[in-house]
């Protein structure tokens, strides 16, 4: 039987953050308790792009323990969110880590899980999803590896804050309206492909619904109360991370 943790919208910005600190007992935590999967669902870092030295020699604690999980025989899944891009050239490539830049389904002990960030959950937020568009181009990814240090953390900082701003006063909406963007994708996708369970984040709406089929989870933000989902077998239930980490 499978143990395995989903997490997403942490938004580390620093490495003494005390989001950072908690992530780090968390992790922890996943090796102490031999979870099998790690699904860290979309902007983990409040900015990350590529393999910059910046990135890497900022948070040296949060690598090594996820180099630690890997090398135990965790399988750490890892889905690109608005703040964290083009991941597969560091996490992938050195790290040993799945990457995704759209959503997947996984089979979990039988049970059907559809996982994806959420960012395109809302096809009228054509803003939104043109911009997604144009950081995945070719040419954007050259720049956000080949540019000096010092300019793509201006220009990343920069973006991140705004991309925060535009949620949090566009996209976010009421907790109701933004529930109800969730539960129309769920339903839109189950049509398509089905599943058991759908697992997102990006809204920072913590959702936990039973639809006629399936379940549908939206695992909130760190920025709020931060929480954990554990899929243990086939029962899954929210967690706060404190709680988690301390088995209570």
């Amino acid at each position: 039987m499978n143990r395995a943790l989903f997490v997403s919208d942490i938004h580390i910005s620093k490495p003494d953050d005390p989001k950072c600190r908690l992530f780090l007992r968390l992790l922890q935590a996943c090796e102490a308790k031999s979870i099998h999967k790690l699904f860290l669902v979309g902007d983990i870092f409040d900015l990350w792009i590529a393999d910059r030295r910046y990135f890497v020699g900022r948070y040296v604690e949060v690598i090594a323990q996820i180099k630690r999980l890997v090398e135990s025989g965790c399988e750490v899944h890892y889905f690109e969110g608005n703040h964290d891009l083009d991941l597969k050239v560091f996490w992938q490539g050195q790290m040993g880590a799945h990457v995704y830049d759209r959503a997947r389904m996984f089979d979990l002990d039988g049970l059907r899980v559809r996982v994806e960030h959420g960012d395109q959950m809302d096809p009228s937020d054509r803003g939104y999803l043109f911009l997604r568009w144009l950081l995945r181009t070719p040419v954007l990814r050259f720049l956000g590896r080949h540019l000096p240090d010092r300019l793509v953390q201006w220009i990343g900082t920069r973006a991140s804050q705004a991309s925060r701003e535009y949620t949090s006063e566009v996209k976010t909406v009421d907790a109701f309206t933004a529930r109800e963007r969730i539960r129309a994708h769920a339903r839109k996708v189950h049509d398509i492909e089905a599943f058991d369970l759908i697992v997102s984040g990006h809204v920072h709406i913590k959702e936990d619904s039973e639809h006629p089929g399936y379940r549908c989870v939206n695992l909130g933000t760190w920025l709020s109360e931060p929480e954990v989902f554990e899929l243990n077998g086939r029962e899954g239930a929210f967690h706060k991370v404190d709680d988690w980490i301390l088995g209570t």
